[in-house]
């Protein structure tokens, strides 16, 4: 995936957390779904500041649109095998996130509801 496909998606996914804020080292948990190059993870949050997606201070993002995943139209699931993209668990079902910038996953039962902010 091209470093702009991954800035696109990571802001995609934040401006759709369910938390007004949240820790940095969270955030940063959500976005490692995507990338795990710093160098990308600091693009995407600093994009995202920069668009007025999330303040960041202190150590705590605030996230400032109040945009959520819809699990019922967002959300696909899909049978095989996977590797969650967050744990690395072996999946027999896989629980993918369609954004307008594309899709994230799979994950699995407990860390899709972790990615999106539902727990």
């Amino acid at each position: 995936m091209a470093e702009d496909d991954r800035v696109d998606l990571g802001l995609a996914l934040l401006e759709r957390l369910e938390h007004e804020s949240l820790p940095l080292p969270a955030v940063v948990d959500r976005i490692e779904t995507i990338t795990t190059d710093p160098a990308v993870t600091r693009t995407i949050l600093d994009e995202a500041e920069l668009r007025g997606i999330i303040d960041r201070e202190d150590g705590i993002v605030r996230v400032k649109s109040r945009q959520y995943v819809r699990f019922e139209e967002q959300v696909v699931t899909r049978d095989g095998e996977f590797s969650c993209r967050r744990c690395g668990a072996g999946l027999s079902t896989g629980h993918f996130i369609k954004l307008e910038a594309g899709e994230l996953g799979p994950f699995g039962s407990s860390c899709i509801r972790k990615v999106t902010g539902r727990e």
